[in-house]
């Protein structure tokens, strides 16, 4: 939808145009170049401009990459843009949760959630994901050989485990995380390949891998639940607030609504925290003056103590360790919306049905918004430190109406389970360059072995 074939009725206030993108086959489009290296494509694009027109499958897209123009697609979001359908892969592990919903059903849904994951919430999960970790921590000694994608999912999902189910039994988060990880894998595929394309009835192996994942999902979380009505004992945990939360009618979450909430909250507080601290210990192994002053910090404001949740505002650097690390590997790495008519972005017409796209992966490696964008500077967070970051340079998080819920909770807990653990150790991961893989959130491409070494 170029200029030259697309509308672009109105005036363009800061001078935007649809550029062409790279040309595409009959009927596929794009979609063999998405396919195979996703992060790769939409880079690929941002060379063509800020608004680039592709093509996935025979759906017509632009791809946006300026900060202004992300901030007009996720704050007009239920407004001017609704959310795609996101392939029958991703809504079988998801259902209609509030990540999925839309309009009026979206609203009561955020109402009867967003209160588990308030900040006063949040401080009393705070003490289990410390002690959660100092478990953790009591069981590694230097030298020791660990692998650091293990060790951290692991580590997340009893954190998960316990504030949002209530419960400590290691069979939980075992078939949780076992259903989880097949669901994130063929999510991603589906994603990228003809998968998205084909009508929800046509059976494939991942599809069957998918339902089965799901299945277990679905038991255990309606375990959990029955043993939690059945109790009948107040609760500190996620799913007590969700099972005791009403909306305006005075109606409560049905039991499918309750799964797809809680398994909504697991990925959240498992899958993107666990991903983000890997690339986290990653980037500080090879980056000396980083750690040192994670570590210079850390005895300044804990010496000898574990942190508690007073401790997240004082552990400054730490935030901006998991903020650049969030820069550099964003959990998240694309939002997208379909838009409705009268959608505008960059004061250019998007005719209604259009799919737009963003990634944080680029935009959060635009060299015009972070000066050596490849670098890992924490320091570029100080605010005293000059750096301006435009508002929706960053955004793993997304923005808007929809952020992400449990933002609060992912960076307290992050935060944290870092300080805890760096407090008393270094990773060393072993050479090697890693890459990212763009599944349902951005993984590393192999094994992260790493030696622990005691401070």
């Amino acid at each position: 939808m170029s200029t030259e074939t697309g509308p672009t009725v109105g005036a363009e206030p800061r001078g935007h145009r649809i550029a062409p993108g790279p040309k595409g086959l009959p009927l596929l489009g794009n979609m063999p170049q998405f396919a195979r290296n996703p992060l790769a494509f939409f880079e690929r694009l941002r060379g063509h401009g800020d608004l680039v027109q592709w093509h996935f499958g025979p759906n017509s897209c632009v791809f946006v990459a300026d900060p202004e123009c992300i901030g007009e697609l996720l704050t007009e979001t239920e407004r001017s843009f609704d959310q795609p359908a996101l392939g029958i892969a991703f809504r079988t592990v998801m259902g209609n949760g509030v990540v999925v919903a839309r309009g009026t059903e979206w609203r009561r849904k955020r109402s009867l959630v967003q209160p588990s994951v308030r900040p006063k919430q949040v401080r009393s999960y705070a003490a289990t994901m410390a002690g959660s970790t100092v478990e953790l921590a009591d069981t590694w000694s230097g030298g020791e050989r660990i692998d650091v994608k293990r060790e951290m999912a692991a580590l997340t999902q009893r954190i998960a485990v316990r504030t949002i189910f209530g419960v400590d039994t290691p069979a939980d988060a075992e078939a949780m995380g076992r259903a989880m990880d097949v669901a994130q894998t063929e999510i991603g595929k589906e994603f990228a390949g003809i998968g998205a394309l084909l009508p929800d009835w046509v059976p494939t192996p991942g599809r069957a891998r998918i339902r089965k994942a799901a299945a277990v999902i679905d038991a255990e979380v309606g375990r959990v639940v029955a043993r939690h009505r059945d109790g009948g004992d107040e609760r500190p945990d996620l799913l007590s607030r969700l099972l005791t939360a009403v909306d305006e009618t005075g109606a409560h979450l049905t039991d499918e609504e309750i799964r797809d909430e809680t398994v909504t909250l697991y990925i959240g507080g498992h899958e993107t925290t666990s991903s983000t601290l890997v690339w986290a210990w990653y980037l500080l192994s090879r980056n000396a003056g980083a750690r040192a002053a994670l570590h210079e910090e850390l005895d300044r404001v804990l010496g000898d103590r574990e942190p508690e949740f007073d401790d997240y505002a004082r552990l400054v650097y730490a935030q901006a360790v998991v903020k650049e690390t969030l820069r550099l590997y964003p959990t998240i790495w694309l939002v997208t919306g379909v838009a409705k008519e009268g959608a505008r972005i960059g004061g250019v017409a998007m005719p209604k049905g259009t799919r737009v796209w963003s990634s944080q992966w680029v935009t959060h490696r635009d060299e015009r918004w972070f000066p050596e964008p490849e670098a890992f500077r924490p320091e570029r967070w100080d605010a005293d430190a000059g750096d301006e970051i435009a508002e929706y340079a960053w955004f793993p998080f997304g923005g808007g109406p929809r952020v992400c819920l449990g933002t609060r909770f992912a960076m307290v807990e992050a935060v944290l389970i870092l300080a805890v653990l760096a407090r008393r150790f270094e990773l060393e991961v072993d050479p090697g360059t890693v890459g990212p893989v763009p599944t349902l959130t951005l993984q590393p491409d192999r094994e992260m072995l790493a030696t622990v070494r005691a401070r």
